[in-house]
């Protein structure tokens, strides 16, 4: 992590407003500010450091409760006034005992489709540990391992199908459907999401080469 300090701008009380973002979900966790001592402590500690403007003192997230976040990024926006904190949450970020301080909806006309596959996969996981009589995942789960993968064979096949065919609604629909029991797969298997994330990143081409000489 690197960042230069003498670029930021901190207002006239020395502070800077910080963004906490739950750096795999993406959900913003909280607004805080920092002072240059704040910033410094959670660049050295790797942990998120705050400056209290009702008590007037620096602290230091989840010293007491145990909440604290591991720092993996920091980033200054455009007119280097505010600063982005990407971290991994050990435990609710509001005193509340909610995920995230932004809990209440004020204006939601359609809801966010980000989280659909942690959410999918979560399920997928209750089934598996809490079987259900009816439910088609408890029954893929209790057929086990070739079963799941005869189903993959099955989609993947059909995939394929609504690919040559040209059909969109087709091709969503079985991507759809190919996804889930991969999901199912992976559960089966041990395998997290994040695992595969971690092998895309690993993958991932070189920016640097990228970049137009």
């Amino acid at each position: 992590m690197t960042i230069d300090t003498s670029k930021i701008q901190f207002n006239d009380d020395g502070l800077i407003p910080a963004i906490v973002q739950d750096e795999q979900s993406g959900d913003v966790l909280m607004l805080a500010y920092m002072n240059e001592t704040a910033l410094q402590k959670t660049i050295e500690t790797k942990e998120t450091w705050f400056y209290s403007r009702s008590r007037q003192e620096l602290w230091h997230k989840g010293a007491t409760s145990g909440n604290k976040q591991q720092v993996k990024q920091i980033t200054i926006d455009c007119d280097a006034d505010t600063l982005l904190v990407q971290v991994a949450p050990l435990g609710p970020a509001c005193h509340t005992g909610e995920e995230t301080c932004f809990f209440n909806s004020l204006v939601e006309n359609e809801a966010p489709s980000r989280h659909i596959v942690q959410e999918l996969t979560e399920e997928i996981k209750h089934r598996q540990a809490n079987p259900v009589e009816g439910s088609y995942t408890s029954y893929l789960f209790r057929e086990g391992l070739d079963k799941i993968l005869k189903k993959i064979g099955e989609e993947s096949s059909e995939v394929i199908i609504g690919a040559k065919n040209r059909d969109k609604q087709e091709l969503t629909s079985e991507l759809a459907d190919l996804t889930y029991h991969t999901l199912v797969l992976m559960a089966e298997s041990g395998v997290s999401v994040e695992d595969v994330k971690k092998v895309l990143i690993d993958r991932r081409p070189n920016r640097e080469v990228l970049k137009d000489d």
